[in-house]
């Protein structure tokens, strides 16, 4: 349903005797800017108009039915003539709803631009991405997306968009003060919203149906827009390029960037504690200008990675993952998920226990744990991978004895050890491990 902010301007004739009130309906929004938060439910509107005024005092009605603006946070200012025109005060009729009044006298009569500020609710936006990799998975086609969502009950032609990364604290919801019955009185009461306002509903609903595809038309000559963003202390603005129209009830996306070749490493991780006996796949990347990034923090969102499966662009489906904000310099690492086509095969191939030590009643007081473990990694992909294997031992006093094949072992911390694998298209690789742990006095002795 359409629904519009309702703006009047009432002329009043003053004198001794006061003559005949003009009441003229201004003309559309010359311009609106958006500027849509992400972390808290709230949008700054700036609208410019232009204000048909008479020389002595006018009075503006402001009505704010089947929205969600907050009428507190209404401002009004001149922007011309600012010395001539005196916005005195915006009042609030008692027992009348969604209206108020702007008395404003003015030194100057004929058309006034003004700009019109408010707070609304039921505006946002999120981020997502598109990764396609290439068939050697080397570098990737990163492409960023917005969607902008407007369930404020107001359309916003031709809007200047802006969209602010970070957070922000607010004592009251916006939505909860524009639903009060009226701006003063209990903050807790609320209205709800009337379904139908105006026409009835069959004639709405045509008017509906034909502003619908009157836009869809629009939408389909739709141009990727650039999306040009700056630094604000602890926030970060993006302004996209031109201008949008966004209606009530309607999502728009909106593409915020397109690099090709951003260099990705790919990654496969086992480690049983963490992952049970899955290998799991990782797709890290470098928001810098070596990887063709780094201009700009990088919102978070969902990541969805394709491949490029042929040269006749299919693609298919490699996995999805969440992150979140990633500062300019910082590393991203994203969990695609397990996977079959690389395994791994721990087996405990023996254990033993050894050199016993006994107190003075003849109890047992120290021994060695010995286990011997095979692993086996298989590759059964058309290219080559990068594997991790990490072994968790649950004590700091232990001995390793390794053989086989593996490229680079690493002591991660006091109980933790990482074999790092590097396998060609299908091939497989076995290496073993004697792990020789200390308990009770043994562990005093080594």
């Amino acid at each position: 349903m359409k629904q519009t902010i309702f703006l009047l301007a009432v002329l009043v004739i003053t004198g001794v005797v006061q003559g005949k009130v003009d009441l003229v309906t201004l003309p559309k929004r010359d311009k609106v800017q958006l500027t849509i938060y992400n972390s808290a439910d709230m949008t700054l509107v700036r609208e410019g108009r232009d204000l048909t005024l008479k020389n002595g005092k006018n009075k503006l009605q402001f009505s704010w039915a089947n929205t969600l603006i907050d009428p507190t946070s209404l401002e009004m200012l001149p922007k011309a003539d600012a010395d001539k025109i005196d916005i005195a005060d915006l009042t609030y009729p008692p027992r009348v709803r969604n209206l108020g009044l702007w008395n404003i006298k003015s030194g100057v009569s004929g058309k006034v631009p003004v700009e019109i500020t408010y707070l609304t609710s039921g505006l946002s936006w999120r981020a997502f991405y598109m990764g396609t990799l290439t068939e050697d998975e080397k570098t990737m086609r990163l492409q960023g997306y917005v969607r902008v969502t407007n369930n404020s009950g107001e359309d916003y032609e031709n809007a200047q968009t802006r969209l602010i990364v970070g957070k922000v604290y607010i004592l009251d919801q916006i939505a909860d003060l524009a639903r009060r019955k009226y701006p003063y009185g209990r903050p807790g009461e609320v209205v709800p919203r009337p379904r139908f306002v105006g026409a009835p509903p069959m004639k709405k609903a045509k008017e509906e149906i034909e502003r619908l595809a009157e836009w869809a038309g629009d939408a389909l000559r739709f141009e990727p827009k650039e999306i040009k963003k700056e630094g604000l202390s602890e926030y970060f603005l993006y302004t996209i390029e031109g201008t949008e129209t966004i209606l009530t009830g309607w999502s728009k996306r909106l593409l915020s960037f397109d690099i090709d070749e951003v260099p990705v490493v790919n990654l496969y991780k086992y480690e049983q504690e963490r992952y049970g006996n899955s290998v799991v796949r990782f797709l890290s990347f470098k928001n810098d200008k070596e990887h063709k990034l780094g201009e700009t923090p990088i919102p978070g969102g969902m990541l969805k990675v394709y491949r490029s499966a042929d040269d006749k662009g299919h693609l298919s489906y490699t996995g999805q993952s969440s992150f979140k904000y990633i500062p300019v310099d910082e590393d991203v690492e994203l969990n695609l998920g397990a996977v079959a086509n690389v395994v791994v095969e721990p087996t405990l191939m023996d254990y033993s226990t050894a050199n016993y030590r006994f107190d003075r009643r003849g109890n047992i007081s120290g021994w060695d744990e010995v286990r011997k473990f095979k692993i086996e990694v298989r590759n059964t992909r058309e290219i080559g991978v990068k594997v991790e294997i990490q072994r968790n031992f649950n004590t700091q006093y232990w001995d390793l004895e390794k053989s086989g094949d593996f490229d680079e072992f690493e002591r991660v911390d006091l109980d933790t050890v990482k074999f790092t694998l590097i396998l060609e298209p299908r091939s497989k690789k076995k290496f073993e491990y004697v792990l020789r742990t200390y308990h009770g006095v043994r562990r005093e002795e080594t």
